[in-house]
């Protein structure tokens, strides 16, 4: 069973974030790593790759610029056996609908694959709309919120999780599955993982390489603009009530003044 997982590369989250004045988004041009959203679904694939009876191979499939490959390394650690990276610089400030283009495009190029496994959403954009557009690109059924999958006679078999428990879904294989975060622990890369990783192959590819045209990407291909960006108001000083035998009607009328009751 071939399985691809599709993982993102981010600014490192502990690390104070500097955005592009003239674009309003994010600097990418400093060490990235694997977004923790998607190592549950880096996980996940391993866990089913491992039940596969040696017949398993994961997959990573990227997006990033300068050829970055330090998130990628980290998930070949964990185990996963190669990887596709798109780098270029016509991706600058591409939207959802561009990377799920672009992602499309580089799953084709590896073959045989029978499961693709997303985050729900990436930590730095938090759309939740790849996985959905990914399916519809690439003509696949689709079930998100994923908190366990198994596989079995061309099936996947997903616990898709909801406000109040979960649904048992199936579809045919191949399938799009989004894993939510926090379902696995994902495992830490051995050191042994991490020198293997070194020496893992990843297939470089432009957005020439591709098929896709420079217009369809990037800011020439975006859909939205960020107009602008402005810090979060300070929270203000709550209202102190000292009871003089009416507390409990003055909290009263502040919760319906706020319509909470």
């Amino acid at each position: 069973m071939n399985i691809v997982v599709c993982v993102k590369q981010i600014p490192d989250p502990a690390e104070p974030s500097a955005l592009d004045p003239e674009t309003n988004t994010l600097k990418r041009d400093s060490k990235l790593i694997l977004d923790e959203s998607d190592s549950y679904g880096v996980e996940m694939a391993l866990q089913l790759a491992d039940t596969a009876g040696g017949d398993g191979e994961v997959t990573l499939v990227s997006m990033a610029p300068n050829n970055e490959t330090g998130g990628l390394r980290t998930a070949l650690a964990m185990g996963a056996a190669k990887a596709v990276l798109v780098s270029d610089e016509a991706l600058a400030g591409s939207d959802a609908l561009s990377t799920a283009k672009v992602l499309a495009k580089a799953i084709g190029r590896v073959e045989g694959v029978d499961l693709i496994l997303t985050a729900t959403e990436s930590t730095d954009g938090y759309t939740g709309t790849l996985p959905e557009m990914l399916a519809e690109l690439l003509g696949l059924p689709s079930i998100t919120f994923a908190k366990d999958i198994a596989v079995a006679d061309g099936t996947v078999e997903v616990q898709r999780q909801t406000e109040l428990g979960y649904d048992e879904v199936s579809c045919p294989l191949p399938a799009v599955v989004s894993v939510t975060a926090g379902v696995v622990e994902p495992r830490y890369p051995s050191f042994k993982g991490i020198m293997a990783a070194k020496n893992k192959p990843v297939d470089e590819a432009s957005v020439a390489d591709l098929g896709l045209d420079a217009s369809e990407v990037g800011w020439a291909g975006a859909r939205q603009e960020v107009v602008a960006v402005t810090a979060a108001p300070a929270r203000e000083a709550g209202e102190i009530i000292e009871d003089e035998g009416d507390a409990h009607e003055r909290v009263v009328a502040f919760l319906d003044e706020l319509k909470v009751i």
